[in-house]
């Protein structure tokens, strides 16, 4: 039996449907019940628990042989820690507290889908404490797998379609920054394809993949591709990061969950860049380019 936490999430339910098709046996972990029985039809077992709180997961992990951890808040990656949607209580304590329970349930193997940039000495705090949360696993004693996607885009990503829906209603697109950090965009699907054999192929045990696209491109070149996939015609927009940024501030300051934060423009104009070289030794993905990626999503 697979366990996927944060499987009702965009990565994770890519995921389990890929597990599904290979005909594995597969748990969801959330905290609704109702809610992944929804999302999957009654395909899957429905288990309950919050990976902030460890004593719901000791049942939850009973019966167990691997953890596929692809958990994010609600709002990544607009933190709203009054509500304890941070990095460090989702992400690394949330990945701590999931790997105690698997080493207490005899769980075999834990995969950990992390993100591109994780470092101890990283400038940002969310790729550090994606780091210590690799690190935790590491040392576990738990057979390990670590997957480093890059940028993931697909049909429930945030992210890009936000900024191509902007084309909805503006004559043009707004930016953040010049929009030539460097990027290696993965479909949504290649993850969940991905996750599953790094889940289930002996090979992949205590391994590290870093995870990207077949292509390297400016953000402005996804811009215009994801335009040209909607058969929108729009120039961007670019805007200082400073002002971003002060709008991120003030909206942070608002009693309800922020749109924006200051954080948020930093981790979107952030370079997302993967060596795959393991990746392709071990796993040998099939991996599409963005247009093809964008085609089964978007229509003119």
């Amino acid at each position: 039996m697979i366990l996927v936490s944060g499987g009702t999430g965009m990565v994770g339910s890519a995921i389990v449907a890929e597990l599904l098709r290979r005909g594995e046996p597969v748990a969801v972990l959330g905290r609704d019940t109702a809610k992944v029985r929804q999302a999957f039809a009654g395909t899957v077992e429905a288990r309950e628990a919050d990976v902030t709180k460890p004593a719901t997961l000791t049942s939850a992990f009973e019966g167990i042989d691997t953890v596929v951890n692809a958990v994010q808040f609600p709002t990544s990656p607009i933190e709203v820690p009054r509500r304890g949607w941070t990095f460090e209580e989702v992400d690394y304590r949330g990945t701590v507290n999931q790997v105690e329970a698997a080493r207490a349930a005899g769980v075999k193997r834990f995969v950990y889908v992390s993100g591109i940039g994780a470092a101890p000495d990283a400038a940002k705090h969310w790729f550090r404490f994606k780091w210590q949360a690799e690190e935790h696993l590491r040392q576990s004693g738990l057979e390990w797998v670590i997957v480093r996607p890059t940028w993931v885009y697909g049909p429930r990503d945030v992210s890009l379609n936000r900024l191509l829906n902007f084309s909805n209603f503006l004559p043009f697109v707004p930016m953040f920054g010049d929009g030539n950090q460097a990027m290696q965009p993965v479909f949504v699907d290649d993850v969940g394809r991905v996750v599953a054999t790094a889940a289930t192929k002996p090979e992949a045990a205590n391994q590290l993949f870093e995870l990207g696209g077949p292509e390297v491109m400016s953000m402005n070149d996804v811009l215009k591709a994801g335009l040209e996939a909607k058969g929108r015609k729009r120039p961007i927009l670019h805007q200082p990061m400073f002002v971003g940024k002060a709008i991120g501030t003030v909206m942070s300051m608002l009693p309800i969950t922020p749109p924006l934060t200051a954080d948020a423009v930093d981790f979107i104009a952030e370079p997302a860049m993967a060596d795959t070289r393991n990746l392709q030794a071990v796993l040998a993905p099939e991996l599409m380019t963005l247009r093809e990626g964008l085609r089964t999503y978007l229509k003119p």
